[in-house]
């Protein structure tokens, strides 16, 4: 071994006391995995002061992930400025393309997707095409059109590996002794055309007259063959692909055939018939011909991330239910035509389209606005829709004259908390070790989160255990609980209280702990004046108070129709409450709760789960005793037995687990084990004396 030289040993001297001097330096807690994790087309990762770096693509996009890490704001994962569909991925450029460019054809185009689209579309448009053809054939005038239908029928049957195309009709004028020569010649001909012009003498340079030129076609619009086919034939096939194209856009992965479908009737029947020609991709075609349609596969499994203005495609699809819901609800208010079960299912169901465009809203006013107004925003509309009915169906229990509604209340805020602190954890550890064996998380920033869990728990159900352990405060009606209101107004008070001092721990004093920056890594950020937003301020703002008051409408619906359920249901109305009324609001948060771990962004999945129970507790909870001190509704915040102990033994149990800092889908599974054990006791418990 070679001796150092007395510079190198000084140098190395010095290195090793930077090191131990720094000692936060040798920490690395990272919150998405270990090193360079890459998630999904964003990088997270921790450099060795403890801060996340967060690369993005523009500053609008830094804000709202970097509002994502702050305590108190709503985790969202969708994006809320517009893409460059240049810079993604082959994937998704292929989900937003409009099915007119033709490409190598890779592997059999004979696939599980194409066959199910002969059986579900394309044996009865082709049969459309060619009762609709037999009809244009016997008015004689529409042959030609006759004609394009039996080329269409044939396509459609089976249109993969085949193209549309607008031949070209350019004008081809002949000379005497000489080829046919198009309008517009290569480059090579034209520079040969200008040479032999400066070489021939002027008297020889007389280009001979055209003796031969095509007849000119009559316009598109003054033939009458074409208003035939717009009078007969062109509004029966708009029916046929119009309700082809709603049945494939429900099925969401088959928007390929609404896509085919669409251009077919907005572009393809509207062209003059002999300008359409249909081709096999194998045969070489011109390329001065304009290829219209050509489809390879009819089913594409991606189609779960396609969005529309920056909303998903399942929450556009389910925005009709919303309509429905209040047509059915007030229109038919004596159920005539549809029974109270239904009116229910879907007042439920309509919740979950209006919390998805509540979440958007509220992540586009955050991202382009401050921290002070975002923190407003979050605070205002983040719990407006477990409020909007909790406080209808407190109404509507006080105007019927009975208990059983608080107890449905208080079984679905104690069903919140369970799913938020067991479920949404558990799930998404399940499906992150699935796919990345192990994961690790800021364990400091949950241990916060775990603290304000125990406080919270200990808040809300402080008054109840206070009612256990002097038995003469236990409630039997809402007269009999006055004695019990102080403590129940203190803790209305320490609530919010502690969730303040929690903003300012995580936000201001100790904010190294959720501590980001924005990072370009390889790309450059744009600045703030080159990105075009899904949604303006203004509009996230009008859509907030819209999707607000539709909520409030379709939760009167709800409520009003839950009696019949409650009354004829053999389940306890313990489970509804716990699951049904509990989780159907949570659903957009248990998505973005899964992606984030797909991302290898555990982190973030677990704060989901923890920012939703502890709101339930510290802003939920309170503000339904402020609402009961306005107008008195008899909510009374006495908890039963089997919410007391359930709630309790989740909160330590999910402590438990995040103690070491890692996660995978074992520790998953036994959160989920223990929510399902929870739920069983809740289905055969029996049901409250009150219902």
């Amino acid at each position: 071994m070679q001796q150092l030289k007395p510079m190198s040993c000084i140098r190395l001297c010095v290195v090793v006391l930077e090191i131990f001097s720094r000692p936060h330096a040798m920490s690395f807690v990272p919150t998405g995995g270990t090193g360079h994790q890459h998630c999904g087309e964003d990088a997270w990762q921790e450099d060795t002061s403890m801060r996340t770096t967060i690369r993005v693509e523009n500053e609008v996009e830094a804000h709202k992930l970097a509002n994502n890490y702050r305590f108190g704001f709503r985790k969202w994962n969708s994006h809320v400025t517009e893409r460059p569909i240049e810079n993604r991925s082959n994937i998704v450029r292929e989900l937003y393309s409009d099915l007119n460019s033709v490409k190598p054809q890779s592997g059999s185009l004979i696939t599980c997707g194409n066959m199910a689209y002969c059986f579900l579309f394309g044996w009865w448009i082709s049969l459309s095409y060619l009762l609709v053809g037999v009809l244009m054939f016997l008015t004689i005038i529409g042959a030609p059109y006759g004609k394009l239908c039996w080329k269409l029928s044939c396509y459609f049957l089976w249109p993969f590996g085949k193209s549309i195309e607008k031949v070209n009709t350019r004008c081809c004028v002949r000379f005497s002794n000489s080829k046919l020569i198009p309008d517009e010649a290569s480059s090579k001909e034209r520079k040969e055309d200008n040479e032999l012009k400066e070489s021939t003498p002027l008297l020889m340079s007389a280009v001979p007259l055209p003796t031969w030129a095509p007849p000119q076609r009559t316009r598109y619009w003054c033939r009458v063959s074409t208003y035939a086919w717009l009078l007969l034939g062109y509004p029966l096939l708009a029916v046929i692909h119009t309700l082809a194209c709603f049945l494939s856009w429900i099925l969401v992965f088959a928007i390929p055939v609404a896509k085919m479908n669409g251009r077919t009737l907005g572009i393809i029947l509207l062209m003059p018939p002999e300008d359409v020609h249909i081709h096999p991709l194998k045969r070489l075609q011109s390329y001065e011909n304009q290829v219209l349609l050509c489809c390879y596969h009819s089913f594409n499994w991606y189609y779960y991330k396609y969005t529309l203005d920056g909303i998903n495609v399942f929450a556009v699809n389910l925005l009709p239910l919303v309509i429905v819901t209040l047509v059915i609800g007030y229109v038919d208010s004596d159920n005539k035509f549809v029974s109270s079960e239904i009116k229910f299912a879907t007042g439920v169901s309509s919740i979950i389209p209006l919390s998805y465009y509540i979440g958007m809203g509220i992540a586009s006013i955050s991202a382009q606005s401050n921290f002070a107004v975002g923190a407003v925003v979050n605070a205002t509309f983040g719990s407006i829709t477990e409020m909007t009915f909790y406080i209808t169906a407190l109404l509507r229990g006080h105007h019927a004259g009975s208990k059983c509604y608080e107890e449905v209340v208080k079984s679905a805020l104690t069903g919140t908390l369970l799913g938020c602190v067991l479920f949404i954890p558990g799930i998404s550890m399940i499906v992150g070790g699935c796919k990345h064996r192990e994961q690790r998380f800021n364990s400091r920033s949950a241990g916060v989160s775990s603290a304000l869990l125990f406080i919270s728990v200990g808040g809300v159900f402080a008054p109840t255990l206070f009612s256990k352990a002097y038995g003469s405060l236990v409630v039997v009606t809402w007269r009999v609980s006055f004695s019990s209101r102080p403590l129940v107004y203190t803790v209305a008070v320490l609530l919010p209280a502690a969730y303040l001092i929690g903003l300012i721990f995580t936000l201001k004093t100790h904010s190294h702990i959720y501590d980001t920056q924005a990072s370009d890594g390889h790309t450059h950020v744009q600045g703030g004046h080159g990105v075009v937003v899904h949604w303006s301020r203004c509009r996230a703002l009008s859509v907030l108070i819209l999707a607000t008051l539709l909520m409030a409408f379709c939760a009167d619906l709800t409520t009003e129709h839950i009696k019949p359920i409650l009354d004829h249901s053999a389940i306890s109305q313990y489970f509804i409450g716990v699951t049904l009324l509990a989780m159907v609001t949570e659903i957009p948060e248990i998505m973005n709760g899964i992606q984030f771990a797909l991302q290898n962004n555990i982190s973030l999945s677990l704060e989901v789960g923890s920012c939703i129970a502890v709101q339930v507790c510290m802003i939920q909870i309170p503000l339904l005793i402020l609402f009961n001190a306005f107008y008195d509704v008899g909510f009374v915040l006495i908890f039963s037995d089997l919410h007391l102990w359930a709630s309790i033994f989740s909160v330590i149990v999910v402590n438990y687990i995040f103690m070491d800092g890692k996660s995978d889908y074992f520790q998953g599974t036994a959160l989920v084990v223990v929510y399902l054990i929870l739920l069983a006791l809740y289905f055969f418990a029996p049901s409250p004396p009150a219902c």
